[in-house]
């Protein structure tokens, strides 16, 4: 038997097939995108296998691009040989709000609760809800699993998750949640098994599109960047990250709606709003511009002062880890950072920083380094198909 883990986006939808043997899931057996997902979109379908890569058109009607585009997903996995059966698809779901911590199976009940958090998330829960639905109406004899982001930072103590705003607001649920926390928790488990430092004071930094900072002792999280919702803390590739809030009310005096506001910081900031031409850090780093140039370093240095707030709370640091699209393939980011970073008594091996590329978890520290410097690849799929895998046992 087998769990589908998936993670459904705007335009496209993420997926990895992994064999369940009890509550533990091996590497997974078949993953892929399908891209184009959005109404009237085309989608195409990219999948790999056994190391063979494959890419296809869909065929779907204009009426139901997402639900045609799952429906032949259902018949490519049906068709291929040696393959275990599908037994539940397991969700990433964003924001879980304060009460859902632990992964659940998804009746309707949840859903309606769910929904009331996209104004939260909006970039990612509608669409994670999409994501479940259609897979209902395809696999409506399956368990499907939510497993949510927030879930990881529900350690976060009050001087942390708190606002320094009225009770009666903190009780309506305005606080700090934290977000990637399907990664973070891949990321110390891998560094856990690979390294004794790990039980301590560890750095984890998720940079990609998103962006964010954890920092965990014992495995657990304390503290991170990403807050009420996934805007705050650095700087993303569309994402404003932190900013004064007296700019908003500022643009609010200029007779910015809310729409206006939300599209702003959402979608039209970050690398992109900088920059001027893109939210994708390799196409920065090629282009060479002024501009390009000033959006690379304000990341750079965004990551860097978050990073000294993390260490701070942490007293201290042990390891750090850096994985996400950004982490995980700019060796130069990384370069920067950890020269930044080298108060702490961090030093990098520029050779194995080179060689990381984020095909495998990799050492990247020098032999002299106080802190250890990992790169991880991470796998959030991985993590939910095994909370789906508890779950069923």
């Amino acid at each position: 038997m087998a769990i589908l883990a998936v993670n459904a986006g705007s335009s496209t939808l993420k997926f990895a097939l992994y064999p369940r043997q009890g509550v533990q899931v091996g590497d997974s057996l078949l993953s892929g995108t399908i891209q184009g997902l959005e109404p009237g979109g085309q989608p195409t379908l990219d999948w790999e296998r056994q190391g063979r890569k494959t890419q296809q058109p869909l065929q779907v009607g204009a009426d139901d691009v997402f639900g045609g585009a799952l429906g032949q997903l259902e018949e490519l996995l049906a068709a291929q040989q040696g393959l275990p059966e599908v037994e539940a698809v397991a969700h990433r779901v964003v924001h879980g709000g304060a009460d859902l911590v632990d992964s659940v199976r998804v009746d309707d009940a949840l859903m309606a609760q769910l929904a009331q958090l996209s104004s939260l998330a909006p970039l990612h829960q509608p669409h994670n809800l999409q994501g479940i639905r259609a897979f209902r109406q395809v696999y409506p004899q399956l368990p499907q699993v939510a497993c949510f982001d927030t879930g990881f930072h529900a350690t976060i103590g009050p001087l942390e998750h708190r606002f320094a705003l009225p009770e009666t607001l903190y009780a309506q649920g305005v606080r700090r949640y934290g977000f990637h926390g399907l990664s973070y928790r891949f990321i110390i488990g891998a560094l856990q098994q690979r390294s004794a430092r790990a039980q301590g004071r560890v750095l984890m930094a998720h940079l990609g599109n998103g962006a964010s900072l954890c920092a965990a002792r014992q495995g657990h999280s304390v503290a991170s960047t990403m807050g009420f919702s996934a805007l705050d803390g650095l700087m993303m590739g569309t994402r404003s990250g932190a900013i004064d809030p007296g700019v908003l009310l500022y643009l609010l005096e200029q007779g910015w709606d809310h729409a206006r506001l939300q599209a702003l910081l959402y979608r039209q900031s970050g690398l992109l709003g900088v920059s001027g031409l893109s939210a994708d850090m390799r196409r920065l780093r090629a282009d060479g511009g002024e501009a390009a140039q000033l959006a690379i370093a304000m990341f750079g240095h965004r990551l860097v002062r978050e990073a000294g707030a993390m260490v701070a709370c942490l007293e201290g640091l042990d390891v750090l880890a850096f994985s996400g699209g950004i982490g995980e393939h700019d060796q130069a980011l990384r370069a920067e950072a950890c020269q930044h970073l080298a108060w702490l008594g961090l030093r990098l091996d520029e050779a194995a920083n080179r060689a990381a590329t984020g095909d495998a978890m990799q050492a990247v520290h020098a032999a002299d380094s106080t802190v250890e410097v990992w790169v991880v690849p991470t796998d959030e799929g991985r993590v939910a198909a095994r909370d789906a895998a508890a779950l069923l046992a």
